[in-house]
């Protein structure tokens, strides 16, 4: 179904609810935060997971966004990650895989998201809504039966994600390109190229041997994990002050890792077939 270059095999397994409820509590809230409105009408996540088990999605990760308001905790936003149980543990590159977001605390409708999973780093990408639409329900009254036809729609539309991983595999960039990808990066997560605690060589790195080279796959892949997992100390940047940045932190934010995700796709997209686009904002 899907093809690949590399043949690791997948390091993911179904995880177990018990599992599920150490990874993310807010999974299995019982109720809604209080002050939802009449119009909400709450079912459990964890009624989904079940379903979505019983239509052979198997749950494979699962995380929740960090709160600081106590009365969030175990309501707050929360993302699981499905892969189709006859993929698990095949031998791959990447394996597609459906990313379930929602909330009990107002702060998300369900939403579906297209994503891949990178076998040999470990990397859970996100695909942009430019590539493939995400599909958001509200809380209504008929999310389950709503949330598994839309799972199979977009289960319908992921051997496309073979064709746009192919097309970035088969874009050849030039250096001038990739810098120009990093600098469009950098400016995703801080606020300008020149005050980012790292350089455009420094995201573009290669942490392993398969990502060396300059396919816009290649280089997409190594700035994602360069950017996403921190990590960097860059010695040729200071802060306006004379003194040096620390190692860049890793993205832990829920919220921030999707934005950063799916803006990232956008750009290898845009760059595929084009030029990249003006970015805007470093941070929202």
């Amino acid at each position: 179904m899907f093809s690949s270059y590399n043949t690791t095999k997948s390091n993911r397994s179904e995880i177990s609810d018990e599992m599920l409820a150490m990874q993310a509590p807010s999974v299995f809230a019982e109720q809604a935060v209080e002050g939802v409105s009449d119009r909400y009408t709450f079912i459990p996540t964890a009624k989904i997971v079940s379903r979505m088990r019983q239509e052979g999605w198997a749950p494979v990760a699962a995380r929740e966004q960090r709160v600081r308001l106590e009365n969030r905790m175990g309501f707050q936003k929360h993302m699981i990650r499905f892969q189709p149980q006859n993929q698990i543990g095949r031998v791959g590159e990447y394996v597609a895989e459906i990313a379930l977001v929602n909330s009990h605390d107002r702060s998300s409708a369900y939403q579906l998201h297209a994503a891949l999973y990178r076998l040999v780093c470990g990397n859970g990408l996100m695909v942009s809504d430019t590539t493939f639409q995400h599909i958001s329900i509200r809380h209504s009254g008929g999310e389950a039966d709503e949330i598994i036809a839309a799972s199979f729609k977009v289960l319908a539309n992921l051997p496309q994600l073979t064709e746009n991983v192919e097309s970035f595999r088969a874009r050849q960039l030039t250096d001038t390109e990739a810098k120009a990808f990093a600098e469009s990066a950098i400016m995703l997560r801080w606020d300008s190229v020149e005050q980012s605690p790292v350089s455009a060589a420094k995201l573009l790195e290669t942490r392993r041997y398969d990502d060396r080279g300059n396919s816009l796959w290649q280089v997409f892949n190594r700035v994602q994990e360069n950017l996403i997992r921190g990590g960097q100390k860059d010695y040729s940047r200071r802060r306006d002050n004379g003194s040096r940045h620390t190692r860049t932190r890793p993205v832990t934010g829920l919220a921030e890792d999707i934005r950063l995700n799916k803006s990232l796709w956008h750009l290898a997209e845009a760059l595929r077939i084009g030029n990249l686009p003006a970015v805007v904002g470093a941070q929202n």
